[in-house]
């Protein structure tokens, strides 16, 4: 019985060793060699100032920036703790809305932004990424067609031509995969770094 104890003992402390310190130590080695940027969080950095990530999205509400997708995350109330407040792009609480497309609250929201879209560019069909979240809620990019929706707003804030601002979304535009996998997209924290850095 006490050799088996010992044999219990000697794996549980060989397989700690094993997957609690080596396995880490050595993906985490490999990650900095192979993918160092990926493995650091993709941050960007301007003026050597980190403000943002490739992987998360951030609220751009002025006319002067490409906005995101709708997001669905939400924080606590500061006011009551019980209660939740919208809280967009907010990483610690990555989740869509749940909502389905019977309940009232989706509805509303859609019907709003629809209208605020349609206000801003009437005789162009809306692209759905700009009025459906994503299932994190912190998705990062758009389709180029929605990105190309918002080039007569924004061009128009900035006193910009708009092909000056087309030209430079398909400048930003990453495309699938290997060729193949995904869709082609558009980082917005990346356009709109590349929108201020602009000149008129």
């Amino acid at each position: 019985m006490l050799k088996d104890i010992r044999s219990a003992i000697l794996m549980f402390i060989g397989l700690a060793v094993l997957t609690g310190f080596a396995y880490p130590i050595g993906v985490t080695a490999i990650a900095q060699l192979v993918f160092p940027n990926q493995a650091n969080g993709s941050l960007i950095a301007k003026d050597g100032k980190v403000i943002g990530s490739e992987l998360i999205g951030q609220a751009f509400v002025s006319p002067r920036y490409f906005h995101g997708r709708p997001s669905a995350t939400s924080a606590a109330d500061p006011q009551d703790a019980t209660k939740t407040i919208a809280a967009p792009y907010n990483a610690a609480a990555s989740v869509g809305s749940n909502l389905g497309t019977t309940q009232v609250a989706l509805l509303e929201r859609v019907a709003d932004d629809v209208a605020k879209l349609k206000a801003e560019n009437p005789n162009t069909p809306i692209p759905v990424d700009l009025i459906t979240a994503s299932a994190s809620g912190l998705d990062p990019d758009i389709s180029p067609a929605a990105a190309l929706f918002q080039v007569p707003r924004v061009a128009k804030a900035r006193n910009l031509p708009e092909q000056r601002v087309r030209d430079l979304v398909g400048q930003i535009q990453d495309g699938r995969y290997f060729g193949v996998f995904g869709e082609p997209r558009v980082n917005v924290l990346k356009l709109n770094l590349a929108l201020d850095g602009m000149s008129k």
